[in-house]
């Protein structure tokens, strides 16, 4: 019996803590223990936007998986990659999309353009396509024009979380996101400061993978008088990030866009209320009652909505409780591996994925 394999092409450092590369990280895991032989295969860090070294690099690496073996590729490089490198591949490949690159917040028009025409033919050499969620399909159907039949959502896992009784005091609002523009910081500073008459303290736990965005975040946190009432904690991991969950009151997040975002089932797994926006996939994401959703770039919106919970310890109570039985009910990472499992199988049947 020939072994089932795999590989998983991922750029940059599989450990960084990010959404997509602790999915990446738990579905590896987690198809191994399926039994399937999973080799990482890493690719440059420079991607989505790569330097010619990383692109051969790339190329060489892609080229030399043998046809037996469906290789996983992650988005940030799959909708990056010269043409030639994927025609010079004899592996199947399974494109793994995030999200969309071009619904990346902030860029300019020419590599909004640019990304999407690179997305949408590289998309076309793909034996089946796995996304997060449903919002994720429905755009690729939508704006790339992939049948819907070589889609397969593969959500995201959860890990049963403790719900702790002890709170922080005065109330603790946790935002977890790397510091970059899409994830709406900003715009939660700026709420927060028009709450400066109410108790309150906030964490912003996440890395400052885009340098000058920390430190404007930095700087507008001085500037709206809130340096010794938020912390931007930087990038925090494991029992410390942990902690943060099980003492907060609320999690706040003013993203602008998420194909997913498994903040929102950490949160709902701790039973947190959850505010955030109404874009993208947060809508199906955060379930009824657990969550106040405001338009995105709105900061009296997202005051507003915060101002409700501190305000009013009963819906706060009401909306923690739904927010504990949806997180309660999230499926585990096994159930995600199994579905991307069924698909890896089917291509090593030779049969349409």
């Amino acid at each position: 019996m020939t072994a089932r394999r795999a590989a998983f092409a991922v750029p940059g450092d599989l450990a960084t803590l990010t959404g997509g590369y602790i999915y990446d990280t738990r579905l590896i895991e987690g198809l191994r223990d399926l039994d399937r032989a999973v080799t990482h295969v890493p690719l440059g860090p420079s991607f989505p936007d790569p330097t010619p070294a990383d692109m051969r690099d790339a190329a060489e690496r892609l080229a030399a998986i043998p046809p037996d073996c469906p290789v996983i590729i992650d988005g940030l490089a799959m909708g990056a990659m010269d043409d030639a490198v994927l025609a010079g591949m004899s592996a199947p490949i399974v494109a793994l999309v995030h999200h969309p690159l071009a619904f990346e917040g902030g860029l300019p028009p020419e590599r909004r353009d640019h990304l999407y025409r690179t997305e949408r033919g590289n998309l076309d050499r793909a034996a089946h396509i796995l996304v997060p969620s449903p919002h994720v399909a429905s755009l690729l159907v939508s704006d790339y024009g992939v049948a819907g039949d070589r889609i397969t959502v593969a959500r995201p896992g959860t890990d049963p979380r403790p719900r702790r009784s002890a709170k922080a005091d005065p109330p603790l609002i946790l935002a977890v996101g790397i510091q970059m523009h899409r994830k709406g910081h900003d715009v939660l500073l700026r709420a927060l400061a028009r709450l400066s008459d109410r108790p309150w303290q906030a964490v912003v736990a996440g890395a400052p993978i885009d340098t000058a965005h920390a430190g404007m975040l930095t700087r507008l946190a001085g500037e709206l008088g809130l340096s010794d009432r938020v912390r931007l904690a930087g990038r925090v991991t494991g029992e410390a990030l942990a902690s943060l969950y099980e003492s907060a009151q609320i999690f706040a997040l003013a993203t602008r866009y998420e194909g997913h975002g498994i903040v929102f089932d950490e949160a709902m797994a701790y039973g947190l209320p959850i505010v955030s926006c109404d874009t993208g996939a947060v809508p199906d994401t955060v379930a009824p009652g657990a969550g106040i959703l405001v338009p995105p770039d709105d900061p009296d919106a997202f005051a507003r909505a915060l101002a409700t919970l501190l305000d009013d310890p009963a819906r706060l109570a009401a909306m923690a409780d739904a927010s504990a039985r949806a997180g309660a009910a999230l499926p585990g990472w096994t159930a995600t591996a199994g579905v991307v499992e069924g698909i890896l199988s089917r291509i090593d049947a030779g049969m349409p994925a």
